[in-house]
């Protein structure tokens, strides 16, 4: 039969014609329209297979003709014409799909991936201090590279605007070297950069930012962690009235507890209760102190001696069940750490704050709250208490495998060490 436009046209769906001047070229007969085929034996494997070679009338039968014979041909010298469409097909799927990936990946900047990783890491796991730390790390130290490409990023790139920081702020350079590091880890484990993308941000500069110490009236004081001398605790002992109340009785507790000024401000009555050994503790919630990201992390219990236990007595009853060192504001908060330590750097003889007001400076200098805590860390190590029961009064978990199985609480050990802590603070005080 002969391809005529008639006998086409009148051709039902499902049906299709065929002729013996052209071996397996057939006309193909759909509810959608008409189609012109190559039907063959694969030299590759010996399989049927049909091509479609194009949509009648718009191939006319000279064309389908030209094209039936050019598949022929290739067939007879070996290949597979189904076979190589196909290839052709995914070859330019794979094609497109490598455009649209290298255009979503260029319209991701090194800012998308911090925001991202902010939004789906930091701000839930982190503590608000340390989240809103990061988050003006990201708004205002990226530069120009905010802007850039996060796949394209190069290893000079980065290199160069970490060390701009470490020229001024090591330790900043440090935490946004780090931070950007943990961005990118987050945002190949989420897809939204390429396996291929470099981490660079791990490899620059590793073990060569190193900080320089604070600063105090422009001079560099060193990085040597400070720890008073029993002496100089005495002293800021007696000297702690002249703090108000509210510094002073954070300050004592520093002292007394050993624990970290923002579990110290964040504490409430409610976190108050004399159990039966008639011992007055505090339990700090898990989730105040620095361990809260911890699975293994407990809440951290403190038994109050001496004048730990003075002065939350006192503010239980000022302040009940709530903040024992409420914020002056009108949102009940509690006070923030930098409140107290302002409060000190006000009064040392080196602060120029205020310079035209007159008032008392602390005999010892140098100092600042957080150095209470390592001292008295340091004093429970030297009147003999293990390490691992100071590591426990201080709410350091204790690291690797030994953290993992050893969940002993320590409570009595806790009980005996603070107890002699307080006496061993007002022996000092008397000198």
């Amino acid at each position: 039969m002969v391809f005529d436009a008639r006998a086409i046209k009148l051709l039902p769906a499902g049906e299709h014609l065929t002729s013996p001047e052209f071996p397996g070229l057939r006309i193909v007969s759909t509810e959608s329209g008409r189609a012109w085929t190559y039907r063959y034996k694969s030299p590759v494997d010996g399989r049927m297979r049909q091509t479609k070679l194009g949509d009648w009338p718009a191939m006319s039968l000279h064309l389908a003709v030209a094209e039936w014979d050019r598949l022929r041909k290739a067939r007879d010298a070996g290949e597979d014409p189904a076979l190589a469409a196909k290839e052709a097909r995914a070859e330019k799927r794979r094609q497109a799909d490598a455009a649209r990936q290298k255009a979503a990946a260029d319209a991701y900047t090194v800012l998308d991936v911090c925001n991202d990783y902010f939004a789906g890491h930091v701000r839930i796991t982190r503590q608000r201090k340390g989240a809103t730390e990061i988050r003006r790390m990201f708004d205002t130290m990226l530069g120009e590279c905010a802007r850039l490409p996060a796949a394209t990023i190069t290893r000079s790139q980065a290199f160069d605007l970490i060390r701009s920081i470490a020229e001024r702020a090591p330790v900043q350079a440090q935490n946004l070297r780090s931070e950007l590091g943990a961005a990118w880890d987050y945002a190949i484990d989420s897809g939204r950069l390429p396996d291929t993308a470099a981490n660079w941000w791990r490899l620059i500069l590793r073990g060569k930012i190193k900080s320089r110490g604070k600063r105090i009236n422009g001079e560099h004081v060193g990085t040597a962690k400070r720890v008073l001398t029993a002496d100089e605790t005495g002293a800021i002992i007696r000297w702690l009235p002249n703090f108000s109340s509210l510094v002073e009785d954070v300050l004592t507790l520093y002292l007394w507890t050993a624990t970290r000024g923002a579990e110290i401000c964040g504490m409430c009555g409610s976190e108050l209760r004399e159990e039966a050994d008639g011992i007055l503790w505090w339990q700090c919630p898990k989730a105040k102190t620095k361990n809260a990201r911890h699975e293994n992390a407990t809440d951290l219990r403190v038994p109050l001696f001496g004048r730990a236990r003075a002065v939350v007595l006192r503010r239980k009853d000022l302040y009940g069940a709530g903040y024992l060192f409420p914020a002056r504001t009108k949102e009940v908060k509690p006070v923030e750490q930098k409140t107290v330590q302002v409060a000190v750097y006000h009064h040392q003889p080196y602060s120029r704050t205020r310079p035209d007001e007159p008032r008392p400076r602390l005999p010892v200098t140098h100092w600042a709250p957080h150095d209470l805590r390592r001292t008295a860390r340091t004093i429970l190590a030297a009147i003999g208490c293990p390490n691992e029961v100071g590591e426990a009064v201080i709410g350091h978990m204790q690291p690797g495998i030994v953290g993992t199985y050893n969940l002993h609480s320590y409570d009595a050990e806790r009980v005996e060490w603070l107890r002699r802590l307080d006496a061993h603070l007002e022996t000092l005080a008397r000198r």
